[in-house]
């Protein structure tokens, strides 16, 4: 081979591996067409049932008014006006105790799954002292007024709060619609009528229990509004991903499902200071400003980690290497062997290598991600040791090729599988596969290669 058609090659391999990379892109394309269909499902089923559900409560609140006479003038000119101030009372819970279950309630929309939840969560709320409750006059010799008090609990998303029960003292109250609230509108409430008759004749603390039946999508969040906080929750997804400000203190992850457990004092958490001052909370203030400081929240997703679009994009980052790493060995065995490689056949290989991330992408929307790269894998592998034995003239280096190919799936299944560790192990590989390349031509006469002779590797 001269030197003027080693370089025309080249230049011709240059263009075939251009036209791999449209190819790659193209398919990479699809996949984040197909997330972003995915992520339309997932609107479609947050607007048809649920979305994400952020629960702020329970709390105490009551409306008061003030009124008072102003003079003005003197003699024939004095006047009387009746001035008044309008005002809201609230009182969080010295304790909070939620727990319950929120299992799986997956959603689909075609081929694209949603994961959603739904369960029962029970919230002991008690309140030492309703003195929060109690309106304090700003003028002398005013009038003042107050509503009974009302119990509310916020949501970000009412249509996920499918039934709720309120005790308090064995005794029963009804629940409706609405919180009452000008700040935290959705949700339910439930009128306390001689709520502050009550403490007064009875000092013990109030202690008040409310069931509720939810739904949400992907994430359920709630607000440590209470001088103490405590939240257990179980589930029987095996992907959880904790978020919010605080991490659960306790928590075990199985194949099972998941537990958690939070605990969260006034001391490390200002969210019940900020909930009376009526800041924003995350998801339930749609109109807040972006720049205000939000309440803290206690969050949990259910994230699927094998999602195919995910993992076909991440595999998709791979396939340059995967075709370089390729040609590199198919020109090793064609400089060394001597048989000579047309570029109509580097680009058959090419195509054939691109082609398993397309056949990845589709099989994975129908079959789990493990059987569907097993499959697709597997098909390339066949096909290209089936084409690798004409291409390299004889079945014992087809074969060899094929094993190649099947060590480098192999090698992307395990990178995609390890999250954390996949960049420095993908380091490694390559750095091997380099040395071993290296070690097979360091003998190599690239003299003689570019004056057209054909190389050989000197003997002992």
């Amino acid at each position: 081979m001269g030197s003027k058609s080693l370089f025309f090659k080249l230049a011709i391999l240059a263009a075939v591996s251009l036209v791999l990379l449209v190819v790659l892109a193209r398919i990479g394309w699809l996949v984040d067409e197909r997330q972003m269909r995915q992520r339309e499902a997932v609107l479609n089923v947050e607007q048809a049932q649920a979305g994400s559900q952020t629960l702020l409560g329970p709390l105490l609140h009551r409306r008061c008014v003030e009124e008072w006479e102003t003079v003005s003038g003197i003699g024939n000119q004095r006047t009387v006006t009746t001035d008044k101030r309008e005002f809201r009372l609230a009182s969080a819970p010295a304790l909070l105790q939620v727990a319950g279950n929120l299992n799986q309630d997956a959603r689909y929309r075609g081929l694209f799954k949603v994961n959603g939840y739904a369960g029962r969560l029970q919230f002991d709320a008690h309140w030492h002292t309703l003195e929060g409750l109690q309106p304090r006059a700003e003028h002398a010799g005013s009038r003042l007024s107050c509503s009974e008090p009302e119990l509310m609990l916020a949501s970000s998303d009412a249509r996920g709060l499918r039934a709720a029960e309120l005790k308090l003292d064995g005794q029963s109250f009804v629940v409706k619609p609405g919180t009452h609230h000008p700040k935290y509108e959705r949700g339910l409430h439930a009128d306390m009528p001689g709520l502050m008759a009550r403490q007064v004749t009875n000092a013990a603390p109030l202690k008040l229990l409310l069931q509720l039946d939810l739904s949400g999508t992907e994430r359920f969040a709630l607000v440590p509004a209470a001088a103490t906080t405590r939240l257990s929750l179980r589930s029987d997804w095996p992907h959880p991903s904790f978020g919010g400000r605080f991490l659960p203190g306790a928590r075990d992850i199985g194949v099972d499902g998941f537990s958690a457990q939070w605990s969260v004092s006034e001391l490390s958490s200002t969210a019940a200071a900020d909930v009376l001052r009526e800041r924003p909370v995350p998801g339930m203030n749609d109109k807040a400003d972006k720049s205000e400081a939000m309440v803290d929240t206690l969050d949990v997703s259910l994230i699927d980690p094998v999602n195919p679009y995910v993992m076909s994009d991440r595999a998709i980052k791979y396939g340059v290497l995967f075709i370089a790493l390729t040609f590199v060995t198919v020109g090793l065995v064609e400089l060394l062997s001597g048989r000579r490689v047309h570029p109509v056949q580097y680009l058959l290989v090419g195509l054939a290598l691109s082609l398993f991330f397309l056949l990845l992408l589709s099989l994975s929307e129908h079959l789990s991600f493990g059987l569907a790269y097993g499959t697709a894998a597997g098909a390339a592998v066949a096909l290209l040791t089936h084409y690798g034995a004409a291409m390299l003239g004889s079945w014992q280096r087809g074969l060899g090729f094929g094993a190649l190919i099947a060590v480098l799936y192999g090698t992307l299944f395990v990178l995609l599988r390890l999250e954390q560790a996949a960049l420095v192990i993908g380091s490694l590989l390559l750095f091997a596969l380099l040395a071993a390349v290296m070690t097979l031509t360091r003998k190599l006469d690239w003299y003689k290669l570019g004056a057209g002779t054909t190389p050989t590797l000197p003997t002992r």
